[in-house]
């Protein structure tokens, strides 16, 4: 009796031989003989769920960006729902949500590397430019919706300028991340921790910085 193959679970994991090949070897070498190879199948099979490689980076990136977009809304929905507890419980869950977005382990390292490598590949990309952008204002949405929640809560003053923090935020996540992918050793685990708490303390203690709403770049929110 012949196998039955769902066709979904097939096409992650052939998204799940590219992200190797990328993270190993960087992208120009995920052809579709080399993901093939990496997934265990022949060329044929490939072309079967993905008619050129185009579709396959673009199912790609999409499946990055839904992975990426699940774990961390995982940690979103303890920290922002209606019962999220004490303060410090939630300052706790905010450390947690937002260290999702450092290279803390072997599978985020890799996570911050593709993202990069793609977001940076749809400069000459254009078919992969809007898949890009999608993970990105995901992330950025997250950020701000983070930042709003302790303020709504209480944790950061009234006046406090959500908007150009998150921003503020989310640059200092995507630079140091990028560092720590780039330069394990000089970047370990607690160093990005200590890193991260110590600019969440400065939102609370720092005085609160005012920008003209005219001159204020908007930050989608996550959906």
């Amino acid at each position: 009796m012949p196998k039955i193959v769902d066709p979904q679970q097939r096409r992650r994991a052939v998204a799940d031989a590219v992200y190797a090949v990328v993270a190993r070897d960087g992208l120009e070498a995920a052809t579709l003989r080399n993901v093939a190879d990496e997934a265990g199948l022949a060329v044929g099979s490939v072309r079967h769920y993905f008619t050129d490689h185009d579709e396959l980076m673009i199912f790609a990136v999409q499946e990055l960006g839904r992975r990426v977009g699940e774990r961390i809304w995982a940690h979103a929905q303890r920290l922002l729902g209606p019962s999220s507890g004490s303060r410090k419980d939630r300052r706790r869950r905010t450390e947690e949500l937002l260290a999702e977005f450092l290279p803390l382990d072997d599978a985020r390292r890799d996570e911050v590397i593709l993202r990069h490598t793609f977001t940076t590949a749809a400069r000459a990309r254009p078919q992969l430019l809007s898949h890009a952008e999608a993970i990105q204002q995901t992330l950025d949405g997250l950020v701000h919706r983070t930042v709003q929640s302790a303020q709504a809560a209480g944790g950061l003053p009234v006046d406090f300028d959500v908007e150009l923090e998150s921003v503020r935020l989310r640059a200092l996540l995507d630079g140091l991340g990028l560092q720590a992918a780039m330069f394990p050793q000089r970047f370990p685990p607690d160093l990005l921790r200590d890193v991260l708490r110590r600019h969440l303390d400065s939102l609370v203690a720092a005085p609160v910085s005012r920008v003209s709403p005219s001159n204020r770049r908007t930050v989608p929110e996550a959906h």
